[in-house]
């Protein structure tokens, strides 16, 4: 089933692609613009103007909390009735240390506030508080996609092995365009986008 969108695609294909080619040009005018500096790192207000940007061209619910419950494979994810309040919540997590901040992602990824776009939105919110916190981001580029999605969908009950994971791909590399245009490129190939390198989109 097609999610309704603005292009008035009804093709997964198409959708699939245009959503791919709009959300990568848009996060890469995010990152070349340094607006996320306008607001508090690890603030869910910080996430909601990421996916904004990014899905703004195609959903109308792009930067708002969804209202209707979600789940992948067995794992359901928040209640949308307690949403708001998770998210609050996560919100509040401390993000002094590389530990705490990825406890704090992995607690968003739980939360899952969005109806479509999180992981992809939530990796961007993630490097904007790694940078802004402890002079870090993750070269996504190094980080293989099945032992990310397995890291991932355990870190609920043990996040040991995303941390460990994404700490062996720490760099201080923080403006770097070829960091950060390979590790969208990875971001975006953990969920099935893979039709466009996004140097060839700017």
């Amino acid at each position: 089933m097609t999610l309704k969108n603005k292009l008035g695609l009804d093709s997964p294909i198409e959708l699939a692609r245009a959503e791919e080619r709009l959300s990568k040009q848009a996060a890469i005018e995010l990152w070349q613009g340094g607006e996320l500096k306008q607001f508090h790192c690890g603030t869910f207000k910080a996430l909601a103007h990421i996916h904004r940007r990014l899905f703004s061209e195609l959903y109308d619910f792009a930067g708002e909390l969804r209202n209707e419950n979600i789940s992948k494979g067995n794992f359901r994810f928040a209640s949308a009735l307690y949403l708001r309040e998770a998210v609050l919540s996560v919100e509040q997590m401390p993000q002094k240390t590389f530990e705490e901040i990825i406890a704090k992602y992995v607690e968003m990824n739980v939360a899952h506030p969005f109806r479509e776009g999180n992981r992809r939105s939530m990796r961007l919110w993630l490097d904007d508080i790694l940078s802004r916190e402890i002079g870090n981001v993750i070269d996504w580029s190094r980080i293989d996609k099945t032992k990310y999605l397995q890291a991932m969908e355990r870190s609920p009950i043990d996040d040991a092995q995303i941390k460990k994971l994404l700490a062996a791909a720490l760099t201080d590399k923080t403006d770097d365009r070829e960091i950060f245009m390979k590790g969208l490129d990875a971001s975006y190939f953990y969920e099935n986008y893979f039709a466009y390198r996004s140097e060839d989109l700017n």
